[in-house]
């Protein structure tokens, strides 16, 4: 870059005599005031450091209409990603924001101030010439879905003075801003450095590359990962914070360092990879390597890559001289096992035994508790991994069981219930949908809308338990399958989800009701009574695990069918 990162505008904060700094807290509890979302808190904690120099707000539409268009800010400087502050047009409102308002941004954690920023412009995007420009434009990558679904109406962009920096109190040790990186650096006498991105697990192919990366330009590893948000469904931060800190052994001579990048991905291949070298280069890095399809989302639904394998190792060569960072293209290293030994993939002699475990491969093994080689990671990852992710017969799931009042539902949800039990081996919760109106929902009606946000919080409750290992019985109604649907997603983030309809016919539920409230509903004393005066939507097709009907089959038929099916995918301990 043509000049040197500044130190970010948290300087100002350090600087400041402590009347004006009293002053400007006093003025940020008085404002209108923003709660900034995960992903501003992300890009605001970058800007407040200066990981995101030479910006030091939100972007104007000037600039974000510059970036877009040309990867350049309005004065020229190099920048690919728009970093933007999104709201919507009735928080301006509410808030009678204008240019020239002051405004609190907020954390949404604590509620603390941050800072204050001053507006310069509010502006609408075309969020479909973002979309194309930036991320490429197929609806499916998960920035555009993102940018379309979550991003609000309108974008505020202004200077922004820090008030206090973000509260952080996982891994304090390791959360350098660039000024104190490039200290620790200097104070090291490291004066080249290879920047090494990841958000994934690091084995031993990852190590055998920075390493001769290192050794290749007489430098050292800045091993940097991303700790912000990235894509769905990848690891946890913790869990490879932890792998990172016992690879780190590993590196000879005190050769690497460990420092963590609060950063949101976008997941925007060519542009992001642009966007990482200068973050990287802020942060004191002389090298960076760059993957092949560095920071690409994957495939879309029709099995097609979002990007070339070789479009981001091209565009950050394009820029290489005005970045100021010398790219290292990433090969992927081959284990030979008659040589023990990692090699680059295009220095692997034709005909050479090789062996790999891809990605999908080692997470069955984990699931499985299948052996994982030590030529492909080292017992100490590999122990990190498995206390995070434990084989299948120890990892939660929940079974949600749908039908009519009186479809049999509670009776096969108890009886399984009991059955885990007596199995044993984890924790076991059963929520059945009385209990639930009772306990999490007593104030709710019978609305659709009341409905929706009623399986909402079982699939919420749910989730948790899953996600601590739990077997988790749901027996509500459930009559409509946007809820279904929606409390799959919400669970099945964390553990395996089962629908089960219990396809039992209203007619056999209401001949042997014995509690009478169909005869009630019948006679207009209830009112919004499922299968009476309010729908039942039946499951779509493929949408459920499992059908069955008390009428024909026994509660205790049911229970083995649906044991065999947990049994069939592993989730339950036959030894």
């Amino acid at each position: 870059m043509a000049n040197p990162p500044h130190g970010g505008v948290l300087k100002d904060l350090i600087a400041r005599d402590q009347p004006q700094y009293d002053r400007l807290v006093a003025e940020a509890e008085n404002l209108p005031a923003i709660v900034l979302s995960e992903r501003q808190l992300c890009d605001l904690e970058l800007i407040l450091n200066g990981g995101f120099s030479p910006l030091e707000g939100f972007m104007s539409e000037k600039d974000y209409n510059s970036v877009v268009k040309d990867v350049r800010l309005s004065d020229g400087t190099l920048f690919s990603m728009p970093i933007c502050l999104d709201t919507t047009q009735e928080k301006i409102k509410e808030a009678d924001l204008e240019v020239g308002s002051r405004v609190t941004l907020r954390d949404f954690r604590d509620q603390s101030n941050l800072a204050i920023i001053t507006i310069e412009d509010i502006y609408q995007p075309n969020k479909d010439t973002e979309a194309r420009e930036v991320f490429g434009g197929d609806p499916e990558h998960p920035a555009i879905k993102y940018l379309h679904n979550t991003v609000g109406t309108h974008y505020i962009g202004g200077r922004i003075q820090a008030v206090n920096r973000l509260n952080n109190y996982d891994y304090v040790a390791l959360r350098y801003t660039p000024a104190e990186l490039r200290i620790h650096f200097e104070k090291l006498g490291w004066t080249r450095v290879v920047a090494f991105q990841t958000r994934n697990p690091m084995h031993r192919a990852h190590r055998e590359l920075t390493v001769r990366a290192a050794r290749a330009r007489q430098a050292n590893v800045l091993i940097h990962p991303v700790v912000g948000l990235t894509k769905p469904g990848d690891i946890d931060h913790f869990t490879r914070v932890r792998v990172y800190q016992a690879i780190l052994p590993r590196y000879p001579n005190g050769m690497a360092v460990l420092g963590l990048l609060p950063l949101a991905m976008r997941m925007g291949g060519p542009r992001e990879a642009i966007w990482h070298a200068i973050i990287r280069k802020n942060h004191g890095a002389t090298h960076f390597i760059v993957g092949r399809d560095h920071a690409g989302p994957g495939k879309n639904s029709s099995g097609k890559d979002f990007y070339g394998p070789y479009d981001a190792q091209h565009a950050v060569e394009k820029y290489r001289q005005e970045l100021g960072i010398e790219v290292v293209p990433f090969q992927q290293m081959i284990y030979l096992p008659d040589s023990d030994e990692y090699r680059p993939d295009d220095q692997v002699p034709s005909g050479v035994r090789t062996l790999n475990i891809s990605g999908t491969e080692l997470r069955s093994r984990l699931k499985s508790g299948k052996e994982i080689p030590e030529w492909f990671s080292y017992p100490e990852v590999v122990k990190v991994l498995r206390q995070s992710h434990p084989p299948r017969s120890r990892q939660g799931f929940t079974v949600f069981l749908t039908g009519y009042q009186n479809s049999g539902k509670e009776a096969i949800a108890r009886a399984l219930d009991v059955t885990l039990h007596q199995q044993g081996g984890r924790p076991v919760s059963l929520l059945l949908g009385d209990t639930v109106r009772s306990e999490l929902s007593s104030e709710l009606g019978f609305s659709k809308e009341d409905r929706h946000k009623n399986i909402q919080r079982i699939a919420f409750v749910a989730s948790e338990l899953t996600k601590a290992g739990a077997a988790v019985i749901c027996a509500p109604i459930a009559p409509f399958e946007a809820s279904r649907q929606n409390a799959r997603e919400t669970v099945s983030q964390h553990g395996s989800f089962f629908l089960v309809h219990v396809a039992t016919s209203l007619e056999f539920a209401e001949r042997t009701d014995k509690r009478g409230v169909y005869a009630r509903a019948r006679r207009g004393e209830i009112k919004g009574f499922t299968g009476v005066d309010d729908p039942y939507e039946e499951p779509g097709k493929g949408a459920t695990d499992l059908k069955v009907d008390v009428e024909r089959t026994s509660v205790r038929s049911v229970v083995h069918q649906i044991v065999l099916m947990l049994e069939s995918q592993g989730l339950l301990d036959s030894s």
